[in-house]
This record gives structure tokens, C-alpha cells and sequence, in this order.
């Protein structure tokens, strides 16, 4: 930002407007779910809020969208805690001592305008921060060599993010990307998991496994880190938090840029990906399932929406099609013959047919029953039951070193 000087202060007034309302609807949570054990979602958040005093101190968009991380951020912990355990905390309130820090604002379609000819953007400030009715804010950029936001079709969104000793500007675009061709016209499926984030069954018969083993060790270092804070709102475990979610960022992108890329080399033409939306529902009553103690965990700090969208654009950009299509009953049937029993799935890693005698990797197994929702052929033909690709997978690791993942027995130690 290159007039940050004639700027801050307003911005300073944005971003603490932005703590304030933050904090004035983590009061409202705390009242609700005391009183009546719900957590408000962000349009109850929004409807209470409206006719606050604290609400007119930014645009209606932005306020809206602070709501809205508030609301986002009770439903991730409201999943995440343990059954009967108090170490899942809820969001705080942002305060450093008597003061609000500055929050990140982010303005939508109504509440800036672009000048990418004089690479200016006007803010719009809420009516109590206004000196007269047209009063706004007005930021002058620079970006970086290779962008041109003159070049982009929109920019849906600006945010100002304070970055420790000024502000930035972060624009959110909508870009034209040129797609390639499909490499081919084979199917692979992916079943996405606890222990195993992702199986692969590619319909030429192999497949691959993708342990989770390092995510589970940076919550393992990080929740001992952020236990030994004074304070879980502390600018340590904030910092240590932000650490945490930007390896796992790090983590989701490399993982689908790995998997598009083995597709191209694998000439596959649509990846076939089960759909977890109702998994943590039960079939019969739609209430939430109980996993165990360590199971609900690590069930609901998955990322599964986040790391399909992920997967979705990389390989589209390679002219690869991904489909959603249901899970239900990919676990306990046979990807061979076809018979269902829910007892076949011996352990959680292992899958024995009592029908046609198939041993398979359970998350495989899984993994090539979705595949053929797509694309149905059975894993084996007629009377082959050479089944020894779904019950040996190839595993690749993430290697911390090199920020890549490799065959397991390439990883440096």
C-alpha cells in the first residue's frame, strides 16, 4: 500500500470496529448457548446484531462477513470437541489486554470500487465512522510485477489484513484459467479417510494410499505447544495456531497438486471422488454419529470440502473432470463380486470377502467401489482373482525436508 501513512488511521478504525463487533457476538453465543444450548449461525448472528450500535461501524457486507467467521469459527470447535473433554476451547474474545487489536476486514462487491487505471481502491466505512454521507477510504496500491488486475474478469473481494507493522491489501479474483484437453479417458477413485487421508484405485489396477501420519503429528506438537501458553488467546498460541493451519494449507495443496499430477501421468480422464457430506450423520435419524472420543476428533478437524475444491480446480486447469458421487455402502462391499456384509470389513485397514475369498486394503476396497459408480467394472473379470493390487497398495509419504510426497521407501529421513 503506498499511501499508508495518509491511510492507517482510518484503517486502524476499521479494524478495531471489526474486534468489536467480533467480540460483541461472541457475548451473544455465550448468552444463547447458556441459555438455551444452541450456538447461533451466522443469519441468527446477523438478525440479532442488525440494529446494534456496533453493527453501522462497517459496511453491512463486512459486518456480515465478520459474523460469519464468528459463526464458522463455533461450529469448528462445537466439532471438534471431544465427547466429555473440556481442551477444545471455544473462540475468544479479541482483546490484548483493555485493547481491540486489529481485525481483518474484508469488503464484497458493494462495498469497494476498483480503479486499475490509477491502481486505487475506495473503501467503504460504516455510517458511524463517516464524517459526512460520501466519506470513504481511499488506498493506493502496487502489485507485483506479474500481476494486472486491469487483466483479471472481476475482483469479488478486498480485504485489509493488518500484518504486524502495517497493512496489506488482498484481493480475492475471478480468472480466466486456459484448459487442457483430458489426458485420457481412464477413472480413478478416492476415498478419503482418517488414517489414510486419500485411497487411490485406478482402473487399470493399482493403487496408492496417502497416510495422514504427518498432520497427526503437527496436532500431536502443536496442541502440547499451545497447552503450555498462559493463554489460549495469547499472541503465542495465536501465532502457534496460524502456524498449524498454514502447514496444513501447505499439507492440502501439495497433496491435490501430487494426485492431478499422477492422473496426467496416468492418462485419467475423471477422478471419482466419494462424497462426504452426510458422514457425520447417522442414515437412520440424521443425528450426529459417535466416533469415540478420538474418533469425533479427528473426524471433524478433516478438510474434506477444503481439499476437494483444491482438487477440483487443480484438475480442471488440466482438463480432468472430478465427480461426486454417494458413499454409502463403498465400505462393505466387495469391489470384486459385489456382495455386501458389513462384518467383511474385518479391521479398519483390512477387507476379506466371505464370498468370493477377496483380501484388500479396506480403504482401497472403498476406493474402487466408488471408482465404479462412474465406470462399473469390477476389480477382477470372470474367474481372475488376482487381487494382490488391492491388497498392496503403493504408499507415498510427505516428506517434510523437501515439502513433497514420495514412495515411502524414497523418504529422507
Amino acid at each position: 500500500m503506498r499511501n499508508q501513512s495518509q491511510v492507517s488511521d482510518d484503517l486502524d478504525s476499521l479494524g478495531f470496529a471489526a474486534s468489536k463487533l467480533w467480540n460483541v457476538g461472541r457475548w451473544v453465543c455465550d448468552r444463547v448457548w447458556s441459555a438455551i444450548d444452541h450456538i447461533p449461525n451466522h443469519n441468527e448472528l446477523t438478525a440479532y446484531l442488525k440494529s446494534h450500535e456496533r453493527y453501522g461501524d462497517l459496511h453491512s457486507q463486512s459486518s456480515q462477513r465478520v459474523l460469519q467467521e464468528l459463526a464458522e469459527a463455533f461450529n469448528g470447535w462445537y466439532g471438534k470437541r471431544p465427547n466429555g473433554a473440556t481442551k477444545a476451547n471455544p473462540p475468544g474474545y479479541r482483546k490484548h489486554g483493555t485493547e481491540h487489536p486489529r481485525s481483518t476486514v474484508t469488503f464484497k462487491q458493494k462495498g469497494f470500487k476498483l480503479d486499475t487505471q490509477y491502481d486505487r481502491v475506495r473503501l467503504s466505512k460504516g455510517s458511524n465512522l463517516k464524517e459526512y454521507w460520501s466519506d470513504f477510504v481511499l488506498c493506493e496500491f502496487q502489485t507485483r510485477p506479474d500481476v494486472d488486475l486491469s487483466t483479471v474478469e472481476n475482483v469479488q473481494q478486498v480485504k485489509i489484513v493488518w500484518a504486524g507493522d502495517e497493512w496489506e491489501l488482498h484481493f480475492v479474483c475471478k480468472v480466466k484459467i486456459d484448459v487442457d484437453e483430458a489426458p485420457g479417458e481412464k477413472t480413478v477413485g478416492v476415498d478419503l479417510g482418517i488414517n489414510n487421508f486419500a485411497a487411490l484405485a485406478y482402473e487399470d489396477r493399482h493403487s496408492e494410499l496417502y497416510p495422514l501420519n504427518c498432520l497427526k503429528q503437527d496436532d500431536y506438537y502443536f496442541s502440547k505447544r499451545i497447552a503450555r501458553c498462559d493463554d489460549s488467546n495469547s499472541d503465542q498460541a495465536t501465532q502457534l495456531n496460524q502456524k498449524k493451519s498454514a502447514r496444513r494449507t501447505h499439507y492440502f495443496h501439495t497433496l491435490s497438486k501430487h494426485i492431478v499430477q499422477r492422473c496426467v501421468d496416468e492418462e485419467i480422464g475423471t477422478i471419482v471422488v466419494g462424497d462426504l457430506s452426510g458422514i457425520r450423520e447417522n442414515e437412520e435419524n440424521s443425528e450426529s454419529k459417535d466416533w469415540g472420543k478420538h474418533g469425533n476428533l479427528d473426524l471433524h478437524s478433516w478438510a474434506f470440502d477444503r481439499f476437494t475444491d483444491l482438487l477440483e480446480y487443480k484438475a480442471e486447469i488440466e482438463g480432468i473432470t472430478v465427480e461426486d458421487v454417494s458413499e454409502r455402502d463403498t465400505s462393505k462391499s466387495c469391489s470384486c463380486c459385489g456382495r455386501k456384509q458389513k462384518a467383511n470389513r474385518v479391521e479398519r485397514g483390512l477387507y476379506v470377502c466371505d464370498e468370493c475369498g477377496t483380501v484388500a486394503n479396506a480403504d482401497v476396497n472403498g476406493a474402487e467401489n466408488i471408482r465404479q459408480k462412474v465406470s462399473p467394472t469390477l476389480a477382477t473379470d470372470s474367474d481372475d482373482r488376482s487381487n494382490g493390487w488391492l491388497a498392496q497398495p503403493s504408499t507415498f509419504l510427505f516428506d517434510k525436508e523437501t515439502g513433497a510426497f514420495a514412495p515411502q521407501e524414497q523418504v529422507t529421513s
